[in-house]
């Protein structure tokens, strides 16, 4: 593989179909959150990269005008984009690397993902390409196992009862987490908007988790009422906090932890009075309010971007956001007071990747998983 100095100038890199991540261990949910825990230690202390001027942006996305004169131009649509997910991780994983993807909500029509995933990981020095691999499963993997990360640290671990609002991929891996890291689930409460999405989300699961009670429920407030764990991971359309899912204060237990990937609102009193708001990282979401300011909100719809807005607005101080580094570092407790109420945002972003594609590609590399591809024997223009 390229990284090899004896072998310059010649280049190879691994391709990794589907499959093959999938037999070098993409699946591993347990593994997968303790490699999310550690790239938070080392971000923690600043060993990462990230795009944008301040080093820490999701990424670089190219979207479609509503009109073109250009017949070929595509144009805007539900999930429409381009993305460029690029980053560096130090310490043990000591990779770069980025996620390239397109999406489009059409593709379910075609029997395809709406997003089609692809990860790159290159060499820090030479950037040559180390490995090319599918990342739709990956993606998910990872995006799962960061809430995993603070289902692990703030749900109660006598937690029983869990509420889904939105039984997607990015559900399914969710739950996969919550049940890696607390044995004790007895029921899951799930709500969906379609019938069909809903019966797959609760077939899957009763499957996978046998002895656990799956039960539909027709409202968020039902998901939520009695719930220790609440996971929320909806597709809505931005622009208005009006379109958001909405979890009223009395619904929630006390001691209960919320996680959101997606769209979530709450009542600005709750948030900004009695709410524990956490954020996988704070770095993450003061970028999206300097790009979006004053008001984020409407355009990320996650809640610690709400609070980035409340905070620009002086409603909130930077001490009532918590970074989840701070907790995993000591310098944050893990809980602040009895029967607090956590929101922990997840915003995803292409370090969580690195950390986990470079795992996978060690494994599929130890147990001779890929396809052996060549770049060039000798490169033909050198600059």
């Amino acid at each position: 593989m390229a990284g090899a100095k004896e072998m310059y100038p010649r280049v190879d890199f691994l391709y990794l179909s589907e499959e093959d991540m999938i037999k070098a261990g993409v699946k591993d949910m347990a593994g997968c959150i303790d490699a999310m825990e550690e790239m938070f230690k080392l971000m923690k202390i600043g060993n990462y990269r990230m795009g944008g001027a301040n080093g820490n942006s999701h990424g670089t996305m190219v979207t479609f005008p509503e009109k073109s004169p250009f017949p070929e131009m595509p144009v805007d649509g539900p999930d429409r984009r381009f993305m460029a997910m690029p980053a560096y991780l130090g310490g043990k994983f000591d990779m770069a690397g980025c996620k390239w993807y397109g999406s489009n909500a059409d593709n379910r029509g075609k029997g395809l993902p709406r997003s089609i995933l692809m990860l790159v990981l290159n060499d820090k020095d030479t950037g040559c390409p180390v490995a090319f691999m599918s990342a739709n499963i990956l993606s998910a993997y990872r995006t799962g196992a960061v809430p995993g990360v603070g289902f692990k640290y703030f749900s109660r671990e006598d937690s029983s009862t869990v509420g889904i609002v939105g039984p997607g991929v990015m559900s399914k891996t969710a739950l996969a987490a919550i049940m890696a890291v607390r044995s004790g689930i007895k029921t899951v409460k799930v709500k969906g908007r379609g019938a069909a999405s809903l019966e797959s989300f609760i077939g899957m699961a009763k499957e996978d988790y046998p002895g656990v009670d799956f039960v539909k429920v027709e409202s968020i407030e039902e998901a939520v009422r009695d719930s220790d764990i609440v996971y929320v991971s909806t597709s809505v359309p931005t622009g208005s906090v009006d379109n958001y899912p909405y979890i009223k204060e009395e619904w929630i237990k006390k001691g209960a932890m919320i996680c959101t990937t997606a769209a979530l609102r709450f009542d600005e009193d709750f948030v900004v009075n009695r709410a524990r708001n956490v954020a996988d990282n704070v770095k993450l979401y003061e970028a999206w309010e300097d790009e979006y300011s004053p008001d984020a909100f409407n355009t990320i719809p996650i809640p610690a971007v709400y609070v980035e807005d409340l905070i620009s607005s002086g409603k909130m101080t930077r001490d009532q956001l918590d970074d989840l580094g701070d907790v995993l570092t000591g310098k944050a407790p893990v809980h602040r007071k009895d029967d607090e109420i956590v929101i922990y945002s997840v915003g995803g972003m292409p370090v969580e990747d690195v950390a986990w594609g470079t795992i996978v590609y060690r494994n599929a590399l130890e147990k001779g998983i890929g396809t052996k591809l060549n770049l060039w024997e000798t490169p033909k223009m050198v600059v």
